[in-house]
């Protein structure tokens, strides 16, 4: 075996943002916690579930240093700096909000709240503690290859033209899942939202798988200005198509499909003055990058990334840990980010139901 083959050791820095992890569900168990214990900068001090069984035998696994089942308790501890939102989407905002009156940065899994109205209550809470950092649970932006599209599309572009972006999940998707997840323990102690917000598809599905598709079109594109949306129900699948009007002139199209008949089927097309970006990206259960082609008008070239290291959840929570250790410019998305996103699929939610184009700012702001 070369020497460039061996396996590293994991290294861990000197100086370790203490992080508690709320919720010991299935997004915690399947990213947050390995990637707290895998991260370079980061300890995984704390763990807190009001199911106290499913606590004790997800921190028999993950062993943070303490485990709590208040919400409360945990924020008390002095010694936890950060937390990690992983609950419900309904819990999102009250939680958020606790945490930064608690003195406490926050990584808040996306969507960043269920509507317009209360994710600006969690940016206003956010905006009078500027010496604490937010990040949205994104984590696409912390895939190489579409990093690398951000950076290309920004410097080398020139005039943006226009954006074609899609997230449709597989039929396939749940088999794959379980075959790449750790085994998930669950429990029925487990604390849920009232009623069953899961029970209506349309805003469930905008929210849970929108929100990347969203964010990504804005990470590439820039801010969307005004929407014009489609909506169908067929075969068992559901479609958004949306026409987006971006704040710089380029137009574009976003494709929220599920689920389709085929392998996981995301990626991006972007077209500029001075080249244009094509791009695939896969199952993120599988850690693996987007694979990404930029062509340059200034050398007549394709450009591409290997993009080896695709653990965007460990990558996400290192960058989070950079921002707030080291002063490091921000990657993540922001709070303002999170809100943009909240309205632009409120816009989304409400050309469908009208049938007009939407302007974001004019939105109802409910989805």
């Amino acid at each position: 075996m070369l020497d460039s083959e061996r396996k590293a050791p994991l290294t861990k820095e000197d100086r370790l943002l203490r992080v508690g992890v709320l919720g010991a569900g299935l997004i915690a168990q399947a990213a947050h916690l390995q990637a707290c214990k895998k991260a370079r900068n980061v300890e995984l001090y704390a763990l807190c579930d009001a199911a106290a069984d499913l606590l004790e035998k997800v921190a028999a696994v993950s062993e943070p240093r303490k485990t709590f089942a208040s919400y409360e308790a945990l924020l008390d501890d002095r010694q936890v700096e950060a937390i990690i939102i992983a609950v419900a989407d309904q819990f999102h905002v009250s939680m958020a909000i606790q945490a930064l009156e608690a003195g406490k940065h926050v990584l808040v899994e996306k969507p960043m709240g269920v509507d317009v109205a209360e994710c600006e209550r969690l940016e206003e809470t956010a905006r009078t503690r500027p010496h604490l950092h937010v990040q949205i649970g994104t984590m696409r932006r912390f895939d190489p290859g579409i990093a690398f599209a951000h950076d290309f599309i920004r410097n080398e572009m020139g005039e943006l033209l226009a954006v074609k972006a899609w997230y449709c999940d597989s039929i396939f998707r749940y088999q794959e899942t379980d075959n790449l997840h750790p085994w998930i323990l669950t429990s029925s102690q487990a604390k849920r939202p009232q009623g069953d917000p899961k029970a209506d598809k349309f805003s469930y599905y905008l929210l849970g798988h929108g929100s990347h598709l969203v964010d990504t079109a804005r990470f590439l594109g820039g801010e969307i200005f005004a929407v014009r949306a489609e909506y169908r129900e067929r075969a068992g699948a559901r479609s958004w198509f949306v026409s987006v009007e971006f704040a710089n002139g380029a137009f574009g199209h976003l494709d929220l499909t599920l689920p389709v008949r085929m392998e996981w089927h995301e990626g991006f097309q972007v077209y500029g003055a001075n080249g244009s970006v094509l791009a695939k990206g896969f199952n993120p259960w599988y850690f693996k990058a987007c694979e990404v082609e930029c062509f340059s008008m200034r050398d007549n070239q394709y450009h591409r990334l290997l993009g080896a290291d695709g653990y965007t959840f460990r990558r996400q929570i290192e960058g989070f840990a950079d921002v707030i250790l080291k002063g490091v410019p921000v990657v993540g998305a922001q709070i303002q980010d999170g809100l943009a996103a909240v309205r632009a699929l409120s816009a989304i939610s409400h050309s469908v139901k009208t049938g007009n184009r939407v302007v974001l700012a004019e939105a109802p702001g409910n989805i």
